[in-house]
């Protein structure tokens, strides 16, 4: 690898602690460190997704991780990221690398604002040759409002920043067409198509929030994105360099299609729904068709406490979804929007704008290649009076 490249590394509870006494796998830590300071020296902006903190802090307030809940799993957090980064930074140190930490939010990730002030922080910390370790904030996360593993926070990093490539470590080779503990498993060396493969990856570690479905998913999310990813073992020495050094087997998800201009990549890989309409069927052909935003005429349906410039998505009539676009106002002003088009919409929400509810140029089309989310099943506000 000789041209510089942009790279993300994700490693998951699993590696970092051992799993019986949740104490951390320094030996394994070393091995990182030292190929992350490698890659770091040969030009490459390296950024790390780590997970850990929640693993780390469970001693520290007495719980198991089987019995853990979102509070415990919150004060675990707050305990356990200053033992990881203490680490990070003692072991760093020794190969003459700078680190920083940055504590993200699911909000962060898809306000359209932080989103880009975190990229920019980012890259001015590359321009200092300093590694930026990035964890989700699980200390004042809340379920609802989580990215809710890393893997698709890595693939969120990996869009953010142009990575041309992902690197996932886990306690497996790579991808097997069914569970590898099946003797007939057989290893997938290469995957073009995703959804190919979403059947065959189910379950999730004891450590960890994710299994092999998220890291599939954060998979699609990259290679929408322009950059591949590669799911490796990780192996105690030299687990990001033997993978690169074709030393070792592992599977590689190659890029699909043409990769789309940054607004669209971030409106396909959504993190969380703010918000969802229904479109009428006789309107969705001329929307797929392209050129044209979403009228409040075309609302059916709305679900969601949303504001202006939240992302919804969007879905026919049968619940197929079909687009996801900014919307330019609120979940109220919609649906009074809706409810009343005989008036002006001055009128309605007392200020002149805009009238479609999301703007053709602030609307995508999903294709084949994205990985479409169903549509939510609570109770909805309907904007069409029976």
């Amino acid at each position: 690898m000789t041209k510089k490249k942009k790279i993300v590394v994700k490693i998951g509870s699993s590696l970092l602690a051992n799993s019986d006494n949740l104490t951390l796998r320094y030996a394994f830590m070393n091995g990182l460190m030292s190929d992350l300071a490698y890659l770091q020296k040969q030009g490459h902006d390296i950024i790390l997704t780590s997970s850990g903190s929640v693993a780390l802090g469970l001693n520290m307030i007495d719980r198991k991780p089987e019995d853990a809940g979102i509070l415990d799993k919150q004060a675990a957090a707050a305990c356990g990221q200053p033992l990881l980064m203490n680490a990070y930074r003692q072991v760093a140190s020794e190969y003459d690398m700078d680190v920083a930490q940055m504590l993200v939010t699911v909000e962060d990730m898809e306000d359209r604002r932080r989103f880009l002030n975190i990229k920019n922080t980012m890259l001015r910390l590359f321009e200092n040759d300093i590694l930026p370790i990035i964890n989700e904030n699980d200390s004042v996360a809340t379920r609802d409002l989580r990215v809710g593993d890393n893997d698709r926070l890595s693939a969120k990093v990996a869009q953010m920043i142009d990575a041309d490539l992902l690197i996932i470590l886990t306690s497996v080779e790579g991808l097997y067409d069914r569970d590898p503990s099946d003797p007939d498993a057989k290893f997938i060396a290469e995957v073009k198509d995703v959804t190919e493969h979403l059947e065959s990856t189910t379950g999730i570690s004891t450590l960890g929030s994710g299994g092999m479905l998220t890291k599939m998913q954060a998979a699609n999310m990259a290679q929408n994105a322009g950059c591949e990813t590669i799911i490796a073992e990780g192996i105690i020495e030299r687990p990001l360099s033997s993978v690169l050094n074709e030393e070792r087997r592992y599977t590689r998800i190659l890029v699909s299609g043409v990769t789309q201009s940054p607004l669209n990549i971030w409106l396909s890989n959504r993190l969380h729904v703010s918000g969802t309409l229904v479109v009428a069927n006789d309107r969705v052909k001329a929307l797929v068709e392209g050129g044209l935003g979403i009228r409040r005429e075309d609302v059916i349906s709305l679900q969601g406490d949303f504001t202006k410039g939240d992302v919804l998505h969007v879905y026919n009539e049968d619940g197929e979804e079909i687009a996801r676009g900014l919307t330019n106002f609120s979940s109220e002003e919609t649906m009074l929007l809706a409810r009343n088009l005989d008036m002006p919409v001055e009128d309605v929400i007392g200020y002149k704008t805009k009238s479609d509810v999301i703007g053709a140029e602030n609307i995508l089309i999903l294709q084949e290649n994205h990985l479409l989310l169903d549509a939510p099943e609570h109770d909805q506000k309907f904007v069409v009076p029976v």
